[in-house]
């Protein structure tokens, strides 16, 4: 009597020795099911095994996913609770649900198999991962994010990393329900939003960034021509008249590569009345800062950095790489007349994503950008394990702010009044 798992690998190992892999995968679902499944019944009915019907199906099931799908890997693509995937070898997996890290019991059979899905997955957009080239960034078919690493460069076997992408339409409103931000601060980034001012949203790794992105997207005037510009396309404009355009990296002989910073130029005579950058990463913050300050307001982007004061610092670091003959206080002064609101979302220890942070850039004072907080999360005290609570606190906006006068210029000087007369001080 076999076990389950030795009976598949069995199976596995006859059926795979018996493929011819490029006739596989011009077959139909349907067919390669049903192919599988006469294949499976044959091979236990020769070694007369005993499994019940059940097993077998599951057999059937686990033999697609390994050869069209991700492997052991395709039930946790297919979970919608699970938004990060973190591969570290054959014997360890990881995901995060409810934001918070879980180690599965979901295993490869060895390095090979683990090895061959990554593989699989670099060849399904026109990449390769080998030796000569161990790390690769790839997209999936439904827009997932996925980094791979492979030995040499990684240690302990193939390390891969996917960041599932969401459908889920996150607006606001679902954003206050969850705790990640109060009404006040939800009317306030609807105003700014609507209103046109730029925006910088600020956090690290899985933070929300890109949530809170789509979130002021949906408040952006369908009259508007908007272009977005991303490594992995992610966000997902809802207005009739977006033009999205994604980077393209080198191919199989190192050429052909497409930058943020090539397509953020091309965006520029392309009539654009937004631009928004999926994520700043280098040179190409020069050029964004360019198209805030020549017309493009209400403009947007996100970056990696711990607080509003680091995101600016972030910025005037990847401007210096596109100019670096240009004196820091040119530098300061652009970002000063470029930026409006800086954003600042983190991911707390509970799990929970909450946006910490809201404030405005009133300008340059002795050579230095002035930021000006309008809300910011406090926590309360708490002990490990328990759940993050606290107060969103204001200290309300100050006369020369850019929020009043544009809210004046576009007729929503009262809503934004109301905004802050019920803001806990």
């Amino acid at each position: 009597m076999y076990a389950p798992q030795a009976i598949y690998l069995r199976l596995r190992s006859k059926i795979f020795n018996a493929l011819d892999a490029e006739a596989v995968t011009n077959l139909s679902d349907e067919r390669l099911r049903d192919q599988l499944r006469h294949a499976v019944d044959a091979l236990i009915e020769k070694e007369a095994i005993t499994a019940p019907v059940i097993l077998r199906q599951e057999f059937v099931s686990r033999f697609i996913d390994e050869i069209k799908g991700l492997g052991p890997l395709q039930p946790l693509i297919d979970d919608p609770e699970i938004t990060d995937i973190m591969v570290n070898g054959p014997d360890c997996v990881y995901v995060e649900k409810k934001g918070l890290l879980i180690k599965t019991d979901v295993t490869f059979i060895d390095e090979a198999q683990l090895l061959s899905t990554a593989k699989r997955i670099a060849a399904t957009v026109g990449r390769r991962v080998d030796e000569s080239q161990p790390m690769c960034d790839a997209r999936l078919k439904d827009g997932s994010r996925v980094n791979i690493a492979i030995p040499p460069i990684s240690l302990d076997g193939t390390a891969i990393s996917i960041r599932k992408f969401s459908r889920m339409d996150i607006g606001l409103g679902r954003l206050v329900e969850l705790d990640s931000l109060s009404r006040e601060m939800a009317g306030l980034l609807r105003i700014a939003s609507g209103c046109r001012l730029n925006i910088l949203i600020s956090g690290g790794t899985g933070s929300g960034k890109t949530t809170l992105l789509n979130a002021l997207s949906q408040y952006i005037s369908e009259n508007e021509r908007v272009l977005t510009i991303e490594d992995a396309a992610e966000l997902q404009l809802q207005q009739p008249h977006v033009v999205r355009m994604e980077t393209r990296h080198a191919g199989i002989e190192n050429t052909g590569a497409v930058h943020q910073r090539d397509l953020v130029i091309n965006a520029l005579r392309m009539r654009p009345d937004r631009i928004i950058v999926g994520e700043c990463r280098g040179p190409e913050a020069f050029e964004m800062l360019q198209a805030m300050n020549t017309g493009h307001d209400g403009s947007m982007s996100t970056l990696h950095a711990n607080s509003p004061r680091d995101a600016l610092a972030r910025v005037e670091s990847m401007v210096m790489m596109a100019a670096p003959n240009l004196p820091l206080d040119a530098i300061r002064r652009n970002i000063a007349s470029a930026i409006d609101l800086v954003i600042q979302v983190t991911r707390l220890f509970d799990g929970s994503r909450k946006v910490v942070s809201i404030s405005e850039i009133m300008g340059i004072e002795s050579e230095n950008i002035v930021l000006e907080e309008i809300f910011h999360f406090e926590p309360a005290q708490v002990r490990a394990g328990e759940r993050i609570e606290g107060e969103y606190l204001s200290p309300g906006l100050i006369s020369r702010s850019v929020i009043k006068k544009k809210a004046r210029l576009f007729g929503r000087e009262e809503e934004l009044n109301r905004v802050f007369r019920e803001v806990v001080r």
